[in-house]
């Protein structure tokens, strides 16, 4: 039952966040993610089966990434870091809609409220976690967008180690230790912007 209550909630998160970055993308000049069918709410389109699986049994999963193409940036930095961001920001005021529906006791019904906390979380969860900057996240292409071209070959070249990096890090819990100071803070943030 605790899986089925965290479906809509998952599903919101994930959905909106991959759609952010796709729109976001369409926005600057690249079509691919609309070519791709991707510009779209329809949750098949967005979830990788495997990646869903993996999130329910072991709490770790992925979705399917938006495919893009950064030479049709007039700027390409400018345009990795702007699709980025989309996504966690598009995780972060849903956060914020949901909190305010929250706040003002808008919803009596108990299931309901139960499904806005875990839409909440799971929105908060995701954005946080994609701003850490190990690859695949996308706080790993804001980090390189950010640096000098010569720095950011590099980072490209050795990419590879980071992911080990975040593998470990998932697989020891030590994830949970970076994640959670930040989330408080984000909660605290939010709580204040509702105050």
């Amino acid at each position: 039952m605790e899986y089925i209550y965290s479906l809509p909630g998952l599903f919101v998160a994930i959905i909106f966040h991959e759609l952010a970055h796709g729109f976001m993308a369409y926005l600057l000049g690249d079509n691919t993610a609309k070519s791709a069918g991707r510009l779209t709410l329809n949750p098949i389109k967005h979830i990788d089966p495997v990646g869903f699986l993996s999130m329910l049994i072991f709490k770790f999963g992925w979705a399917k990434p938006v495919p893009i193409d950064p030479r049709n940036f007039k700027n390409r930095k400018i345009g990795i870091l702007l699709v980025s961001l989309a996504g966690p920001i598009s995780n972060f005021v849903i956060a914020l809609l949901v909190a305010l529906l929250l706040k003002f006791n808008i919803v009596e019904n108990s299931l309901i409220y139960e499904l806005l906390v875990i839409t909440l979380w799971y929105n908060i969860m995701l954005g946080v976690f994609n701003l850490l900057p190990f690859p695949p996240l996308d706080g790993s292409k804001i980090m390189a967008s950010l640096l000098p071209i010569k720095l950011e070959f590099y980072f490209y070249k050795y990419e590879r180690y980071f992911y080990l990096i975040l593998i470990i890090l998932i697989f020891t819990n030590s994830i949970d230790r970076i994640l959670g100071p930040i989330i408080d803070i984000v909660l605290k943030i939010l709580f204040r912007i509702l105050n």
